[in-house]
């Protein structure tokens, strides 16, 4: 039975209908589209839908009751297939209109060879895209949300005003996220206080990103994770809230960026049989210029969330969503 529709969305499975239906039909509406291949934005459009499908899904799973096809498991490798396609777009367009324009013509000849080997591993992948929207496991997850969505079961918790736990929903995450070993990246402890290593040069950078890398790519997905579930609920809380859910993001982004320069590097290596620096030298300087920049922006923000201040704070806002915003 669907719980009653008021004019202002009330409940927590009020919220999980809301988001879920939201992002399902995101989804669908780029399908057709990413089936024929016919636009990068559809793609990024439909893997951006899957992911926060992923995340409405498993961040409400304490109040909603779904059926078996609409796992965890099965939205996430959709959205890991979609994810492979979009990767290679990105390291495309990145090598087009961020790099190539500012080599030598040497080395714009040779990105040649990057650029036909990218255009196979793309036709590869498509096709695992194209599969996998034709099997079973897809078509069974999209009709058990249409019939979930007709028909929504609830668990007890979704009875709950919003305001009631939305604390309780949120809290767990800050933690995770400000609690990563992603943040202690860079940095030493001297008598129990975090010194963050500044003035580094970036051949130091380079070497820290090679050997720990994994840590930072691991954090930008624990700010994309906690970004997804503020967003779903930005009206319920005032310009403290809106605040951090923009730095979060940046912190996304600005690790993102990071990482995605070394994926760029470690992907030209394996093309050209070679260090990158021997077939393409600008390029290579320019990439590690890219990360070198990235982490100047970086260590601002990694500054201020490892203040005990700007914890208290966030979790204080967390605590306090606006009053009389639902009735």
């Amino acid at each position: 039975m669907k719980l009653a529709t008021q004019p202002t969305v009330k409940t927590l499975g009020d919220y999980a209908y809301q988001a879920i239906e939201k992002h399902f039909k995101k989804t669908l509406k780029w399908e057709k589209s990413v089936k024929k291949d016919e636009d990068p934005e559809a793609l990024h459009q439909m893997r951006v839908g899957m992911r926060r499908l992923r995340t409405a899904v498993t961040r409400f799973g304490l109040a909603v009751d779904l059926p078996k096809p609409v796992s965890d498991k099965n939205i996430g490798k959709i959205a890991r297939r979609l994810g492979s396609l979009r990767d290679l777009d990105v390291l495309k367009e990145s090598l087009e209109n961020n790099y190539k324009p500012n080599l030598p013509r040497k080395e714009q000849e040779s990105l040649q060879t990057a650029f036909k080997a990218l255009a196979k591993q793309r036709e590869d992948v498509l096709s695992s895209v194209q599969k996998t929207l034709k099997d079973e496991f897809y078509k069974s997850l999209k009709d058990a949300l249409d019939k979930w969505l007709d028909k929504p079961s609830y668990q007890p918790l979704a009875s709950f005003t919003i305001q009631q736990i939305l604390p309780d929903l949120l809290l767990p995450e800050v933690s995770n996220f400000l609690l990563h070993p992603g943040w202690l990246f860079g940095t030493q402890f001297v008598e129990s206080e975090v010194i963050i290593q500044k003035n580094w040069e970036p051949e130091k950078i380079e070497k820290q990103l090679t050997t720990e890398g994994e840590i930072i790519h691991s954090l930008r997905k624990e700010a994309k994770r906690i970004r997804y579930q503020m967003e779903l609920f930005t009206d319920l809380y005032g310009e403290s809230y809106a605040a951090y859910l923009t730095e979060v993001k940046s912190i996304q982004e600005i690790l993102g960026t990071m990482q995605d320069s070394a994926v760029l590097t470690e992907w030209l290596t394996d093309v050209f049989k070679s260090e990158i620096e021997t077939e393409l030298p600008t390029l290579a300087t320019l990439l590690t210029q890219n990360r070198y920049q990235s982490w100047q922006q970086w260590q601002p923000l990694q500054e201020r969330y490892l203040k005990t201040e700007t914890k208290h704070s966030f979790h204080l806002t967390i605590l306090h969503p606006l009053s009389g915003v639902i009735s």
